[in-house]
């Protein structure tokens, strides 16, 4: 896996960007609230977002500068009617940390968009993806917003968040 990521991070190393994230990007469709596994309990956010849990175990040495670790992770977005999710490392982390989601040559970015996918509010889009570190753990924060509300979550990445 670490040599499939080579070529995204030589391509987005300098500067992570914005990126929307197609439907067509979707793994699977899964009931919603989507509740994760016993190992990796999933976190519900504005009641459209099913995030990874607080604690994400551990990460990956991708030896690649200057994002050298990485935690996968998924998320599921609520179908059904509503605003887009939007994703975002605040502007004071992006120097630490990068998100990357959806089928995107494993790129890093500092802003993801979601649409609502499919029209049934009880189903959930799931994606793959997960948080690219410049040190192997860290306790990072992730901004959510849907529409006029907003929420601020932190993951502790191998280390738990105090």
């Amino acid at each position: 896996m670490v040599a499939e990521l080579a070529l995204g991070f030589l391509l987005a190393a300098a500067s992570p960007g914005e990126r929307s994230v197609p439907c067509s990007e979707v793994i699977q469709s899964v009931a919603f609230p989507h509740l994760g596994g016993r190992d990796y309990p999933a976190q519900q956010v504005l009641g459209t977002v099913s995030a990874p849990g607080r604690h994400l175990p551990q990460s990956s040495p991708t030896g690649i500068p200057p994002w050298t670790h990485f935690s996968k992770c998924g998320m599921v977005v609520r179908g059904g009617p509503g605003a887009q999710v939007v994703v975002t490392v605040p502007r004071l982390w992006r120097d630490r940390v990068a998100i990357s989601c959806g089928n995107n040559q494993h790129r890093v970015f500092h802003t993801l968009r979601f649409p609502r996918c499919g029209g049934d509010a009880d189903r959930g889009s799931a994606y793959a993806g997960g948080f690219f570190l410049r040190r192997p753990s860290g306790c990072v924060p992730l901004r959510f917003r849907v529409g006029g509300r907003s929420r601020l979550v932190w993951f502790g990445i191998v280390r738990r968040c105090g």
